[in-house]
């Protein structure tokens, strides 16, 4: 097959990109296969304030585009296409694309994951500006302001807690009237004096022009419609992990990602995984670029093992 490759890394976010660098600096022939925009979850960010090496910030679009820069410099080659399979062959893993087929001596899984959506009006045109999917990244924004939390699972409780350092007040917003949260997480929940919670009650409307300015959400039970006023809406009603391309290739854990060794092998030799995909990420882009180039690290040990 002509289009052999030592390493071939699926996903372009920062764990994708890290590896690429690593891999093309270890001069392995390396390609790394994205379908969308480089920089993964990230690139949707407006100012991304905790990643070392940027003390006022960076856009994601920006650091995303700054890493493939980089990892381009030392002969990463990419390839924009979707892979919508993976299989094991003789003599390597061959990677099934809408650009045709690859075959790989080692495969980095980069493919990170999609947060659920509430696919209301307002959500995506207001992403970035008071729409957010990660507390820890974006809380810092809105100190001593109103902010909004919809969900009541672990995440939706956690990342609440966490945004009262930050915001004035926080709501919120469950369609049940009790949480799914633990127990301990509640407990902490209930006892905040800056929580407040809207039960029985789903979001209709994101509202803002140039920012969120407030949510139009409506109450299961009744029926009824309000307008709450908040400065953020911060959504946490899931995650899905991008495995379609992995078929039965690989196991996965009860939500859906890949385990993974200390060394982000998985249970097939040869086969890595790195970022969100992983059981047990911390789902934050620093820890994400880490994954990345402890797996390009294995996978350059093991083709030298070969």
């Amino acid at each position: 097959m002509g289009n052999t490759y030592e390493v071939i890394i699926v996903g372009g976010g920062p764990a994708g990109l890290t590896a690429g660098l690593y891999a093309s600096r270890a001069r392995l022939r390396t390609l790394l296969i994205e379908k969308g925009i480089f920089g993964g979850q990230i690139a949707n960010a407006a100012h991304v304030e905790n990643y070392p090496g940027f003390p006022d910030g960076i856009s994601g679009l920006e650091l995303g585009e700054l890493m493939h820069r980089q990892a381009k410099e030392y002969g990463l080659e990419t390839v924009a296409a979707e892979v919508y399979g993976i299989a094991l062959a003789m003599g390597g893993t061959v990677i099934e694309t809408t650009e045709g087929d690859y075959l790989a001596n080692a495969v980095i899984i980069a493919t990170g994951a999609e947060f659920n959506r509430l696919g209301v009006p307002g959500e995506e045109r207001l992403s970035g500006k008071g729409v957010s999917y990660c507390a820890t990244c974006d809380g810092p924004f809105f100190k001593d302001r109103v902010v909004a939390v919809v969900g009541g699972g672990d995440s939706a409780v956690e990342e609440g807690i966490l945004l009262t350092r930050f915001a004035s007040e926080v709501i919120l917003i469950h369609r049940r009237d009790q949480l799914r949260a633990s127990r301990l997480l509640q407990e902490r929940a209930f006892a905040n004096k800056k929580m407040a919670f809207l039960w029985d009650t789903v979001v209709e409307e994101i509202l803002g022009n140039e920012r969120v300015t407030g949510l139009r959400v409506r109450n299961v039970k009744t029926g009824s419609t309000s307008t709450i006023e908040a400065s953020a809406a911060f959504i946490y009603v899931g995650q899905r992990p991008n495995t379609d391309c992995i078929g039965k290739l690989l196991s996965l854990d009860e939500e859906g990602r890949i385990p993974t060794d200390g060394r982000m092998e998985t249970e097939i030799k040869g086969i890595f995984a790195a970022g969100d995909i992983r059981k047990n990420s911390s789902r934050q882009a620093i820890t994400a670029a880490g994954d990345g180039a402890t797996a390009a690290i294995s996978a350059e040990k093991f083709l030298i093992q070969q």
